[in-house]
C-alpha cells in the first residue's frame, strides 16, 4: 500500500482491502445441497451466493423451499445456496465468477449485507467498461441498523442524558473519558469498531461518522469530505478507537467469553463501546455468541441509537443478468417465500429486522434500545463518494506504535514446500506491512535464545520510528534463524520497550511470530508474564500474535494475547498466514 514516502495511506488494492474480507468467514462453503426425496430434476435450478452473516440460514430456508413442493405458474424450483462474503462476491462478480471462484458455482441471484456491495460493483462495471450488473434499488430480505453497543451500566447511563450523537458519545475525550458523564471512577473512554476496508459494518460505521459530521442524511459528496470541520469531527472519533478488529462477531465473542471467565478480565475493561450491527447485539444478549451456547452474559449490551442518525445494512435481493426467464420467474417466488411471515420469524430469531425494517418486540426488548419507532437512516452515499471515504479515512484513522518481534529459532529453518519457515513468514509479515504508512512508527526485533552471535534472547533490529517499508522489508528479509525460542522473555521486553515509548495518541501494540513454544529455562514462568503484561486500562499495551506451523503453541499465545486484551491469530497452516497478517495488520 503506502510506502514511506507518503503520509496518507493510498486506496488499497481491491484483492486486499474491500475484497478481502468484510466479513465473518472468509471461505465459501455448500450451505445445502438438493437431496434424496422426490425427482426434481424438471424443476428450474436456482443459485443463490448469500453473505455469510446470514448463508447458514438461507441454507435452512432454500432446504425447506424445496421440501414444500410450491409452484409458480406450473413450474418449481431447486435452490442451492452458497456462502461467500459480499467483497469476494463482488470481485467475482466484477472479474469472471469462473475465474474468481472456479469451485463455486456462478449465482443468478446475490444476497449481500449491503447495497453498498451492489453500488460499488456498478463503478466497478464502469469502469471495466461492461453493462451494469446492479444497476437499481433492491428489495430487502432483512435489516440491520448500526447501533453503539455498551455494557449495560454505561449504556443506560447514556440514554439517560437523553438524545446524544455521535460525537457526543464516540468523539468524548480519552483523557477526560467518563468523567464527562460525572463517572471518572470509569477511566478512559475507547470504543471498538471495525476496519472498514474488511468490513461491510466497519464501512457504513465510517459513512455514518461523515454524515454525522454534515448533518445531513443523503447527498454526501466529495467536496463535504474535505470541510476541515468534517475531517476534525471524524478524527476526534477514531482518537478513541481501542483497536480496529478484522471480525465484529469474533470481538464479541471473546467479549462474551470474558463476561463468562474470572472477574476483571482485561477484554471485559478495554472498551467503553462497540459499533456493530443491531443484530449481533441480540445474539450477544441471547447467549448466541457464549462459548457456552445460550448461556447468557452476566453484563448484556445496551444499543444506543445517535440522535443524527444510523446507517441501514439491508440486505438487498438482487437478481442477476445472468438468470434466465425461468430463473427470473423462480428467484420472484423464493423472494416471496423469504419475506413471507414464517421465515421472516427465522430472521427474526437471530435479531434481524423484518424485510420492511421493523423490530420484533423481543429484540427491542433484547436490546434496551428504547422505543421501537422508525429509525432515521442515512442513504448509501455514491460509489465514487465511498472510495473517497475510504481514502480520507486512511489518513484520519488513529495511528500506531508497533513492535515486530520475529522469532527467528533454529525451527525457523525447516522446510515447507522449498522455502523455510522463516522465508515463508517473513514473506507474508513483508506483504501484510504494506497497509502500513510513514504516520505509522514501527520497531523490529528479532528472537531466538543467546547463541554465539547472540549476547540475550533478543535483538533490535529497527529501533521505533516511522515506517519506511523498504528498510523495513530489506531488515526482514535479512534475517537469519539459530538458537531456542525465548518467547516469554521477548514479550516480557517488547512490552516495556512500548511501555516506555508509550503514546496515548496511538494504538501501541507489540506482534509475536513464532513457530513454536518458550524453549527458554531462564524464563518459563507464564503466570508471571501474564501478570506482567496485564492490560492497563490508562496505558494499553497490547500484544497480537500469530502462531506459525503445528508445532505454535497456540493456546498460550492466546493467553498472552488475551491478557492484554490483544489477539491471537491462527495460521498454523502456512497457506493461511497471508491473510492472518493482513487481518493483523489491519488492526492498526
Amino acid at each position: 500500500m503506502a510506502t514511506g514516502q507518503t503520509s496518507a495511506r493510498p486506496w488499497l488494492p481491491l484483492t486486499v482491502a474491500i475484497v478481502a474480507g468484510l466479513a465473518v468467514i472468509t471461505a465459501a462453503y455448500v450451505i445445502v445441497r438438493p437431496g434424496p426425496g422426490p425427482d426434481r430434476s424438471s424443476c428450474v435450478a436456482l443459485e443463490v451466493n448469500s453473505s455469510t452473516e446470514k448463508d447458514q440460514l438461507l441454507g435452512q430456508l432454500a432446504a425447506k423451499y424445496n421440501d414444500s413442493d410450491r409452484r409458480f405458474g406450473k413450474r418449481c424450483a431447486q435452490v442451492t445456496v452458497h456462502g461467500l462474503n459480499s467483497g469476494k462476491a463482488m470481485e467475482a462478480l466484477a472479474g469472471g465468477w469462473a475465474r474468481q471462484q472456479p469451485a463455486i458455482p456462478a449465482p443468478q441471484v446475490w444476497l449481500p449485507t449491503s447495497s453498498l456491495w451492489t453500488g460499488r460493483l456498478r463503478l466497478l462495471d464502469e469502469k471495466n467498461g461492461g453493462p451494469a450488473q446492479t444497476p437499481d434499488q433492491y428489495p430487502s430480505i432483512a435489516n440491520s441498523p448500526l447501533v453503539i453497543a455498551m455494557p449495560k451500566e454505561k449504556g443506560e447511563l447514556v440514554q439517560q442524558r437523553g438524545p446524544l450523537g455521535w460525537k457526543d458519545v464516540l468523539g468524548l475525550s480519552g483523557d477526560q473519558g467518563w468523567a464527562a458523564f460525572d463517572r471518572p471512577e470509569w477511566g478512559r473512554f475507547t470504543f471498538g469498531k471495525d476496519n472498514p476496508n474488511l468490513s461491510t459494518s466497519g464501512l457504513a460505521a465510517t459513512i455514518a461518522t461523515y454524515y454525522a459530521a454534515v448533518q445531513r442524511s443523503s447527498d454526501l459528496t466529495e467536496p463535504d469530505l474535505a470541510q476541515p470541520r468534517v475531517t476534525q469531527f471524524v478524527r476526534e472519533i477514531e482518537a478513541n478507537v481501542s483497536h480496529y478488529s478484522d471480525d465484529s462477531v469474533d470481538l464479541l465473542r471473546d467479549l462474551a467469553e470474558a463476561d463468562l471467565g474470572a472477574a476483571g478480565d482485561a477484554r471485559t475493561r478495554d472498551m467503553s463501546a462497540i459499533v456493530v450491527q443491531e443484530e449481533l447485539v441480540y445474539q450477544y444478549n441471547q447467549g448466541q455468541l457464549s462459548p457456552t451456547p445460550g448461556q447468557k452474559p452476566r453484563v448484556p449490551l445496551v444499543a444506543v441509537h445517535p440522535k443524527e442518525g444510523t446507517f441501514n445494512l439491508d440486505h438487498p435481493y438482487v437478481v442477476l443478468p445472468s438468470a434466465d426467464e425461468a430463473q427470473r420467474a423462480a428467484a420472484h417466488d423464493f423472494l416471496l417465500f423469504l419475506q413471507g411471515d414464517p421465515q421472516q420469524r427465522s430472521f427474526a430469531e437471530l435479531g434481524f429486522r423484518d424485510h420492511e425494517g421493523l423490530p420484533s418486540d423481543e429484540l427491542v426488548a433484547a436490546v434496551r434500545g428504547g422505543p421501537a419507532g422508525n429509525l432515521n437512516y442515512f442513504d448509501p452515499p455514491e460509489p465514487e463518494v465511498v472510495d473517497a471515504i475510504l481514502r480520507g479515512w486512511n489518513t484520519l484513522r488513529k495511528k500506531a506504535n508497533i513492535l515486530f518481534a520475529v522469532d527467528v529459532s533454529g525451527s525457523m529453518t525447516k522446510k515447507i514446500g522449498g522455502r523455510s519457515r522463516l522465508q515463508i513468514a517473513t514473506g507474508a509479515a513483508g506483504k501484510a506491512v504494506g497497509l502500513l504508512n510513514s504516520a505509522d512508527q514501527v520497531a523490529l526485533w528479532s528472537f531466538s535464545s543467546e547463541t554465539s552471535q547472540r549476547p540475550k534472547p533478543h535483538r533490535e533490529e529497527l529501533r521505533l520510528s516511522p515506517f519506511n517499508e523498504a528498510g523495513f522489508t530489506r531488515k526482514l528479509g535479512g534475517l537469519k534463524a539459530d538458537g531456542g525460542t525465548a518467547l516469554y522473555s521477548t514479550v516480557r521486553a517488547a512490552h516495556r520497550q512500548l511501555l516506555a515509548s508509550y503514546d496515548p495518541d496511538r494504538i501501541n501494540a507489540v506482534v509475536v511470530l513464532t513457530d513454536g513454544k518458550n524453549e527458554y529455562p531462564k524464563d518459563s514462568d507464564l503466570a508471571r508474564l501474564l501478570k506482567d503484561i496485564a492490560l492497563d486500562p490508562n496505558r494499553p499495551v497490547k500484544v497480537f500474535c500469530v502462531a506459525f506451523d503445528l508445532e505454535s503453541d497456540f493456546a498460550t499465545l492466546d493467553k498472552i494475547a488475551k491478557a492484554s486484551a490483544g489477539k491471537a491469530f491462527d495460521a498454523r497452516d502456512p497457506a493461511t498466514i497471508d491473510e492472518a497478517f493482513v487481518k493483523l495488520v489491519s488492526s492498526f
